[in-house]
């Protein structure tokens, strides 16, 4: 028996760290800024569990019977908050981190009152120094278990949802198993096994309506038809379709419209590289789409292009999907591609390959490891891996509704020695988006372009790079590792913007 309930503590602690992971990483996705949302979700938590743990004290009879029935509000509550939030934040937005916020309390004093219960219910059978150690050694075995399996496995086969309704079930499992265990010792236990069989009806019946549920809730978050919808290791992705449109949302950011994509991409590559007719080898970070690989492809005396991008959801996506190739033109089969999926800053540490031309194409630095890849240090490693007349172009954001982000780019650029030329051009998807040159030397635009194009023309180019006055330079510090005050801005900049 003892064993039996040395188990469930594993599983109970694996469901307490599981609820507080999903309610972490379901605030990410849905508001950014992931160190802030982990950072108060963990905090509110952690105390919640203090409370349950101090109110322990006041459970004196029965305490079999009070376990079976936290384990059933543990479940219910647990397995349906991914769920109830993320109905929430669609259909009414505002309350969302107020009612994030007490459902982690509430599930935090329920998990901070199974433990207390348990040991109390095998201190008859064990010494106290072989309770409290095996009670926190299975504790924290079932902790660690959860911590590698949520991103590892159950995220990207299951989804935060059905995630949370999974162990959910595990919370009545075991109250039932309890209910097996104490058969002899429990009395009238008719209600007892009703609602534990009631709550497992509840949570199964969720588990398998949890596809339908996730795709009705995200129909209703995206404007036009969801096309594609993965949760990868590292992101979300949606694709949506409307005529000839077909949108990428990344954690549900835009990332590109198919309508006007191109000028983002031509705006992004042909203003560097036409200026370079001798670049040979092509470094692209980020951009798994293939769109910014399809504009350097236009370049024939381009003998290869080393894509870099952390997420083999996103390349193999863009690589097998018809209409994504089509809009791609093909660019990750070319045989003048190399794809790679690795983490971009480890890659330029481990390699000391050097290019001529090199296109950073990250998303916009709404957390702290976006960040990173916006550092000063990272830019010092990019450095040491251009060519004597080699530039890197780096998406910025947008100078216009994020404007101290912007200029932070360009200061952190020329911290480490970069001389800088910022430019931006009109994405009606975006709006105003900002691109920052950087090489060793002074930047001259091109006075034409060798190839075909849909938005530049020699023209027009000038333009790009002349800022009017509310998209003017202003002070900015320079982000750094230890102090990515990039994120601040930016989180702060479009805060004002979307609401």
């Amino acid at each position: 028996m003892n064993q039996a309930l040395l188990f469930s503590v594993f599983i109970i602690a694996s469901c307490g760290l599981a609820y507080e992971l999903i309610a972490g990483a379901l605030s990410s996705y849905l508001l950014g800024d992931s160190i802030t949302q982990f950072s108060t979700v963990i905090g509110t938590y952690l105390f919640a569990m203090g409370i349950g743990s101090w109110l322990s004290r006041y459970v004196e009879r029965n305490l079999v019977a009070r376990f079976v029935q936290i384990e059933l509000m543990v479940g219910v509550l647990g397995g349906f908050s991914a769920a109830a939030l993320f109905f929430i934040f669609v259909w009414f937005t505002t309350p969302f981190q107020v009612a994030l916020y007490l459902a982690v309390f509430g599930i935090g004093v329920l998990v901070g009152l199974e433990i207390p219960l348990i040991m109390r219910i095998l201190k008859r059978d064990l010494s106290f120094k072989d309770l409290v150690s095996q009670v926190l050694t299975f504790d924290y075995l079932g902790a660690l278990a959860v911590s590698i399996l949520f991103p590892l496995l159950l995220v990207p086969q299951l989804g935060l949802v059905r995630s949370g309704l999974l162990f959910g079930l595990l919370n009545v499992l075991v109250a039932l198993w309890a209910l097996w265990i104490f058969r002899e010792q429990l009395r009238n236990t008719f209600w007892l096994k009703t609602q534990a069989f009631v709550s497992l009806g509840v949570l199964a019946i969720g588990f398998a309506a949890a596809g339908q549920f996730t795709s009705l809730a995200e129909a209703h978050l995206y404007a036009d038809e969801i096309v594609y919808n993965e949760t990868s290791p590292y992101q979300h992705i949606v694709i949506t379709g409307w005529k000839d449109d077909l949108r990428l949302f990344l954690n549900n950011n835009l990332q590109f419209s198919s309508r006007d994509e191109y000028r983002y991409h031509e705006a992004l590559v042909h203003p560097g590289l036409s200026t370079l007719p001798v670049a040979r080898r092509v470094l692209v970070l980020g951009g798994g789409d293939g769109l910014a690989v399809r504009e350097i492809l236009k370049y024939p005396q381009v003998e290869s292009i080393t894509l870099v991008d952390l997420d083999p959801a996103m390349t193999q996506l863009f690589s097998t999907a018809a209409a994504l190739r089509k809009l791609n033109e093909d660019a990750l089969h070319s045989p003048k591609v190399k794809v790679i999926n690795a983490d971009a800053l480890k890659w330029l540490e481990d390699n000391a390959e050097l290019f001529d031309f090199v296109v950073v194409d990250f998303p916009d630095p709404s957390n702290f490891a976006i960040g990173k890849l916006y550092s000063a240090a990272f830019y010092r490693l990019l450095e040491k891996h251009l060519t004597a007349g080699a530039l890197a172009v780096i998406q910025s954001t947008s100078p216009l509704y994020a404007r101290q982000s912007f200029w932070c780019v360009v200061s952190t650029l020329e911290s480490v020695g970069f001389v800088t030329t910022p430019y931006h051009a009109l994405v009606p998807s975006f709006g105003e988006w900002g691109f920052v040159l950087a090489g060793r030397r002074a930047y001259r635009p091109p006075a034409s372009y060798a190839v075909a194009t849909r938005f530049l023309t020699p023209e027009a180019t000038p333009a790009l790079f002349q800022f009017p006055k509310d998209m003017a330079r202003v002070d900015a510090e320079v982000n750094r590792l230890n102090n990515q005050v990039l994120v601040r801005y930016f989180e702060s900049e479009w805060r004002q913007v979307i609401r």
